[in-house]
This record gives C-alpha cells, sequence and structure tokens, in this order.
C-alpha cells in the first residue's frame, strides 16, 4: 500500500509536472511516509521540485500547539529556512500575499472522517483560494481510519461555521481527496484540483477498516493518540458541547468521559439495556480520571472508557454519533439535576449553541432533551439522512 506523497515521489508522470513550478505544501505532524520522514523535509530535499512556502493548520506544521483553540504565528523554520504561513491565528483563510508565493500547493493532511475536523474546511478555503487566484491544488490523498462507515445526520445551511463548512452527514465515509472532488464539483468551482491516488488501500480490509494495519499512527491533532480514538471520535466530539469531561488533560482524551457528580454503574447499566444496537460490539467500562487541564481541572471524576480494542467490536455496526445522543438522553433522564448544555463560546462563534453548531442542526438536542423521543425516531433521521448521502458519495469513492 502506498500513500498519496510516496505515489507522487515514486512516480515520473506526478513528478515530471512539477518542474519548474514553485511548489507549497498544507501539512501538518502527520505528513508522513510510512517510514515516519516528513513530508516537508522530503520536498525540501527532492532535487526536481522547488518548495517556496508552506501552510500549517490548526495546531501548527508540527503540532506544537496543543490545546483546542490555540492560534499558531507564521515562522521561519529553522533548519530549511522556509516561511510556514499559519492558518489558523490572523487569518484562516490564505490572503492574496501568501497565495502569490506559489504556483502549486500540496495538501498532505490527516483527516479522520469527520465533518466537523478543521482540516476540512482548511483545506476547502485553500481550494477555494486557488480558484480564485488560477492555482492548482494537488490533494495527496490519505487513509479515512474510519473507513466506510457513515452516520450523522446533514448540515443545515444556518449552522455552517469553521467546524462545518461542507453540508455533508456527519462521518461522511470519504477520504479527503474524494471530499474534496465531491465539494469542487458541488461549488462548480474553477480550480485545477488533482488528486494524487493512494494505492492498493482497501478500506474494508481488517484489522484497520480503513486504517491500513501495521501503518504506523502519528497524531494528526494532540488529542487523537491513536485509532481508537478516531473511531469514538464522530460521537464523543460533541462532548465538547457540554459540562462532560471528553478526557482533555488525560492520556485517553476523547475516548473517556466523565463528571465528578457521575454515576457510572447506573449510566452503563441504561445504556446497555436500551441503546445496546448502537454499541456495536464496543465495552464500556467504569473508570476514575483527574484532569490536569480543561474541565474539572484537578478534580477527581468518575466516568466511562468507549473500548473498541477488544474483539467484539463490529466497525459496521458501531455509532458512536447515536451513542453519544443515547448517553445525553440517559444522563438526563437518569440525573435529572444534571447540567449537561454548555453555552459558552465555540470556535470562533460567540451567539449560535455549541451542540448545534457540531451536529449540524436542531434534531439532535431536540431529540435528547425531549422525554418522549425514541430510539426510532432517531434511526429514522439519520438513516434517511445516510441514504440520501450515499448516493451523492459513490460516484466519487475512488477506492
Amino acid at each position: 500500500m502506498q500513500l498519496g506523497i510516496e505515489v507522487l515521489l515514486e512516480r515520473s508522470e506526478w513528478l515530471n509536472r512539477l518542474k519548474g513550478q514553485r511548489v507549497a505544501l498544507l501539512g501538518h505532524p502527520s505528513s508522513t511516509n510510512q517510514k515516519l520522514q516528513h513530508t516537508l523535509e522530503l520536498l525540501m530535499g527532492h532535487p526536481e521540485i522547488e518548495l517556496s512556502c508552506a501552510f500549517g493548520p490548526q495546531h501548527g506544521m508540527m503540532g506544537d500547539k496543543q490545546y483546542n483553540m490555540e492560534e499558531s504565528p507564521t515562522y521561519e523554520d529553522q533548519e530549511t529556512g522556509l516561511r510556514i504561513h499559519s492558518l489558523y491565528g490572523d487569518v484562516r483563510r490564505p490572503t492574496d500575499a501568501m497565495m502569490d508565493e506559489f504556483d502549486i500547493v500540496l495538501v498532505d493532511l490527516q483527516d479522520v472522517g469527520c465533518r466537523i475536523y478543521t482540516y476540512v474546511a482548511t483545506t476547502i478555503y485553500m481550494m477555494e483560494a486557488c480558484a480564485k487566484k488560477g492555482k492548482s491544488i494537488w490533494i495527496l490523498d490519505r487513509p479515512n481510519p474510519v473507513g466506510r462507515t457513515m452516520d450523522g445526520s446533514f448540515l443545515s445551511p444556518e449552522w455552517m461555521s469553521f467546524v462545518g463548512e461542507v453540508p455533508t452527514i456527519m462521518q461522511h465515509g470519504l477520504t479527503l481527496g474524494e471530499l474534496a472532488q465531491w465539494y469542487c464539483d458541488k461549488e462548480d468551482l474553477n480550480l485545477d484540483l488533482q488528486v494524487v491516488p493512494m494505492e492498493d488501500y482497501n478500506p474494508e480490509q481488517a484489522p484497520g477498516f480503513g486504517w491500513p494495519e501495521p501503518m504506523p499512527w502519528v497524531n494528526p491533532s494532540p488529542q487523537l493518540p491513536n485509532l481508537e480514538s478516531c473511531r469514538v471520535y464522530n460521537g464523543t466530539v460533541l462532548l465538547e458541547a457540554t459540562h462532560l469531561s471528553e478526557g482533555r488533560g488525560t492520556t485517553i482524551p476523547l475516548q473517556v468521559f466523565g463528571a465528578p457528580q457521575l454515576n457510572a454503574n447506573r449510566l452503563i447499566k441504561d445504556l446497555n439495556e436500551n441503546y445496546a444496537e448502537w454499541l456495536g460490539g464496543s465495552i464500556l467500562r467504569k473508570c476514575f480520571f483527574v484532569p490536569f487541564f480543561n474541565k474539572y481541572e484537578g478534580q477527581l471524576c468518575e466516568g466511562v472508557q468507549i473500548h473498541t480494542d477488544v474483539s467484539s467490536y463490529n466497525h459496521k455496526e458501531f455509532r458512536p454519533y447515536r451513542l453519544m445522543a443515547g448517553i445525553f438522553k440517559s444522563l438526563l433522564s437518569r440525573d435529572e439535576g444534571f447540567d449537561l448544555w454548555n453555552d459558552f463560546h465555540y470556535e470562533y462563534e460567540q451567539d449560535r449553541s455549541p451542540i448545534h453548531l457540531l451536529t449540524g442542526s436542531t434534531f439532535f438536542k431536540d431529540w435528547v432533551d425531549d422525554p418522549s423521543s425514541s430510539v426510532s425516531d432517531f434511526n429514522g433521521y439519520m438513516d434517511r439522512d445516510i441514504k440520501a448521502w450515499d448516493e451523492v458519495r459513490r460516484s466519487y469513492m475512488i477506492y
């Protein structure tokens, strides 16, 4: 199996098209080949490539910005002297001056198959800027670690934001290259978009089911330390809109959640009795943790870890987005005094509800808050949107 960056550097039909062009890179810590050599260094050291500048998304080119909304400055790389422009600092869209520094931009970002992951927004902002300025953009494709599985509902236009720039369902089941081609067609962009595809990638192959094993894992963002964190992320990211800790400040963020007042045994029992069809063979384990930062810093939390690293796990049946809805609903029904929803300002949005921004509509919260709503109500809404999205995405599936 070969990644897009590996195909690019080993195929003359791709390399020849870069000759005489000023090349830029949009990358981050996961921009490596399978020998863990970083794409920035590979391009800088290549005799046929003129690397003129680079761009870093949220968390920076080297992933040094650990906190969720910590901005990055533009800087010069110490080893190469190359200017690394920040697209998560003073600007989130590349400026005209930045665009004048290159002819072709190579995008080598590890996505995780979730609509709200900000590298999606950064990629389409670069696509739109390239269309405006007549520049070329090549997506060096990478695996979707959760493969072809889908879940969630469509993003409604009124809830578009930096964590929701593409009107897909939450868990879209495409690689970044496939998603870029769909977006280019949908918006009718006048754009020279090329996808450098992977070779021998099978997103349905066991045991990774999207992530080719034993390919090494490099965190695409600080809070996604392993494959298991990606498997649950399409659901547990919604914890950011609540007063539950999502495990930031622990060693397993977004795989664990909790609060000082949580009754984990009661919650696990309720979930196994009422929402077992969404567990997909995952196992819920009672645990305790003390976050070193973020919510409940320094406080003992009782919590639950969602284990997908078990033999019973079934990637086609596991529904993290729906499971999180069940978790929230169970908490509100069993712990009526629990203050669930958080209304703090989220990702540059000060006047809009975080849970609506993340889920992309009002349906999710309305369902959780309504004591009379049922599992079949939720399934029906999700399945309708999944069916409609699947009909769209099929023509863009390369693998």
